[in-house]
């Protein structure tokens, strides 16, 4: 189980890190969606939470200084 954890989660810290890219929160927005959703796909989870989620915290990263 463990092992099934290591892509998803390295993919999402990378679509988070790399949101920190784009110019506006819509965009950090977008990017921290399609990693949330393309996360939770990849656990078997729900997508709409995991786009949501992703969304919010792309959003909302650079409010916290973590991009």
């Amino acid at each position: 189980m463990r092992a099934k954890l290591i892509l998803p989660t390295t993919l999402f810290a990378a679509v988070i890190a790399l949101s920190g890219c784009m110019a506006s929160d819509i965009e950090r927005a977008g990017i921290g969606a399609l990693g949330g959703g393309v996360t939770a796909a990849a656990l078997n989870g729900n997508v709409g939470t995991g786009i949501l989620i992703g969304a919010a915290g792309g959003a909302l990263c650079d409010d916290v200084n973590l991009c």
